[in-house]
């Protein structure tokens, strides 16, 4: 087991770097941020002060060295517009983006499995088509178009709960099920795959030789084994959901982290750019750890084989 994880950690540490490299790159590709910082009239005594100053003289090699020295430490500079930490104004958003992310997860998890589990009990039934009309119905719904009804519905129409905003529980109703019902489909249809691929083994036939009951058999024997590749997938989705997020929180005006970043990309602050990736690749690769754990502790013959 140790083993594993140290080859686990060492090859997510490997993603990191590798996803604060582009990050850094790609930047300093869309344009110089001394041209964008400065005033149209700056003269170009000025322009070369103002990038020794800020270091945008250096090499980009030297430049990411010296991002990376300081990301280690938690250091991303400052934003070039606020003049405040950079890691500051990213990470006081976190617990807004990290919340609805979770609380869509919940929304997915909590539709997707009763529903794939009926399903395949249900296979080429009435409800088994309702399902799948579900199904691609939700991966066909583009995320924003469904916010927007569902801000029509239940915020304009009906005034049952706010349209945008942050702060009660209320707010979170209308994002958290947009973004939920944006996953909600793929698990589903993983669920009920592996549901159909079970029910028809030896020992699920057993169980209920022995008597079981029908609840017992499908989530005791059958829904145990499906686990593995759900929880899988769930943790793939994570990323997905924190990248579905931007989405989420324009439309419902959510003051997350996908937002500031993409106002930081508008204004090529460069800082806040890279720890807003910086800051969500950490969380997206330490969830795929705990999982990764968590399957090896299911399972043992992956720790084994991997």
């Amino acid at each position: 087991m140790r083993t594993y994880l140290v080859r686990t950690v060492g090859q997510l540490v490997i993603v990191i770097l590798g996803i604060s490299m582009i990050t850094f790159f790609l930047l300093h590709l869309t344009g110089d941020p001394v041209v964008m910082l400065l005033p149209y009239d700056a003269g170009k005594e000025e322009m070369e002060r103002f990038r020794v100053a800020m270091g945008f003289d250096q090499p980009l090699y030297i430049q990411y060295w010296r991002f990376l020295k300081g990301a280690v430490q938690g250091d991303f500079g400052r934003s070039l517009y606020m003049e405040q930490s950079a890691f500051l104004l990213v990470w006081e958003r976190m617990p807004a983006t990290l919340l609805l992310t979770v609380a869509g997860m919940v929304i997915a998890i909590g539709v997707a499995v009763p529903l794939g589990i009926i399903s395949a009990v249900k296979r080429y039934s009435f409800i088994d088509n309702l399902c799948t009309i579900f199904a691609i119905s939700g991966q066909a719904m583009p995320i924003f178009w469904l916010g927007i009804m569902l801000i029509i519905v239940f915020a304009v129409q009906l005034r049952m709960l706010p349209a945008s905003g942050y702060g009660t529980w209320q707010h979170l109703i209308l994002p958290a099920i947009t973004l939920g019902m944006f996953q909600a489909p793929i698990t589903m249809r993983l669920v009920r795959s592996g549901m159909l691929e079970v029910l028809n083994q030896d020992y699920v036939r057993t169980a209920r030789a022995k008597g079981l009951t029908e609840n017992a058999v499908l989530l005791k024997h059958a829904f145990k084994n499906v686990c593995i590749p759900v929880i899988t997938i769930v943790s793939l989705q994570f990323g997905q959901l924190l990248g579905g997020a931007i989405v989420t929180e324009t439309v419902f005006a959510w003051p997350g982290v996908a937002t500031k970043t993409v106002d930081a990309i508008r204004n090529q602050d460069f800082p806040v750019v890279q720890a807003g990736v910086f800051l969500l690749a950490i969380f997206i690769v330490s969830v795929n750890l705990l999982v990764d754990v968590i399957v090896g502790v299911i399972d043992p013959r992956i720790r084994v084989n991997t």
